[in-house]
C-alpha cells in the first residue's frame, strides 16, 4: 500500500476561543483519561520517563502522575493547549514538564523515554511517518509507544454511543458530533493505512486492539 508521508491538516488550529471550549468540553469526558492512565501504567516502568504527544489540555498526563513516581512530560503544537496544561497541572499540585513542539521533530535526544502516548490526535498530524519515526527515535530499547486513535471505518451508530457518553449538554453534544462527523472521520486512518505507515518506521509492525470507533496500536523498540 502506497501511504502519504505528509498531508494538510484542514481543521480547526487549536488556539485561543477553540482550544478553551476544547479543554472546557473534553473536561466532562474526565473519566475516559482515568480509565486509559488505569489501563498503562502497569506498563511503564517504576520511576519512568513518559511523553505524551500532542497532550491538549493535560488531562491524561494529570491522571498517570497521580498514579505513580513518573517523569511526564507533554509535548503540544498548540501555544495554548500548553499554558492550559501547564495551569491544569499546577492546579493539581503537579509537576509535569508541558512544552511547545512538534511531534515530527521532537526537541527530545535520541532514547530519553521509556513509554510515549498519543491519544486521539495522530489523525491531525501532518508528517505522520516522521511523527512515528520520531517516538522510535526517543525511545529507549525495550520501550514502549502507544497511539490510539478514531478510525475512519467508525459506524454512524458506534460515532452515536462514544457522543452520548461524553455526557455533554445539548448544544455540545451537537457540535461534537458534528465535528467527528464532518472532520474528525475524514481525516481518521484505516487499520491498513496505520501498518502501512508503521511499516515505513523503524517499528516495523505493531499490535492493534480494536474497539468502539478506534483502535489501540502498540509499538515496541
Amino acid at each position: 500500500m502506497n501511504t502519504k508521508t505528509t498531508k494538510a491538516y484542514k481543521g480547526l488550529p487549536m488556539e485561543g476561543i477553540i482550544a478553551t471550549w476544547y479543554a472546557k468540553t473534553t473536561l466532562k469526558d474526565l473519566n475516559r483519561h482515568k480509565l486509559m492512565a488505569k489501563q498503562l501504567v502497569e506498563k511503564i516502568p517504576a520511576n519512568g520517563k513518559v511523553l505524551e504527544t500532542a497532550p491538549g489540555p493535560g488531562y491524561f498526563c494529570i491522571e498517570l502522575a497521580k498514579l505513580g513516581n513518573f517523569n511526564i512530560t507533554g509535548l503540544d503544537i498548540s501555544k495554548s493547549f500548553v499554558e492550559i496544561a501547564r495551569k491544569n497541572a499546577s492546579e493539581a499540585g503537579l509537576k509535569i514538564d508541558f512544552r511547545e513542539g512538534n511531534a515530527s521533530a521532537m526537541p527530545f535526544g535520541d532514547e530519553t523515554f521509556d513509554f510515549t502516548f498519543c491519544q486521539a490526535a495522530f489523525k491531525n498530524f501532518s508528517e505522520p511517518v516522521r511523527a512515528i519515526a520520531e517516538m522510535y527515535r526517543v525511545l529507549k530499547p525495550g520501550g514502549t509507544a502507544v497511539i490510539v486513535d478514531m478510525r475512519r471505518d467508525a459506524s454512524r451508530e458506534e460515532i452515536e454511543q462514544e457522543v452520548k457518553g461524553m455526557n455533554l449538554d445539548r448544544i455540545n453534544e451537537m457540535m461534537v458530533r458534528w465535528t467527528f462527523k464532518q472532520m474528525l472521520l475524514k481525516s481518521a486512518y484505516s487499520i491498513a493505512e496505520m501498518e502501512a505507515m508503521i511499516a515505513q518506521t523503524p517499528f516495523r509492525k505493531g499490535k492493534f486492539d480494536i474497539g468502539g470507533i478506534g483502535f489501540q496500536v502498540w509499538l515496541k523498540k
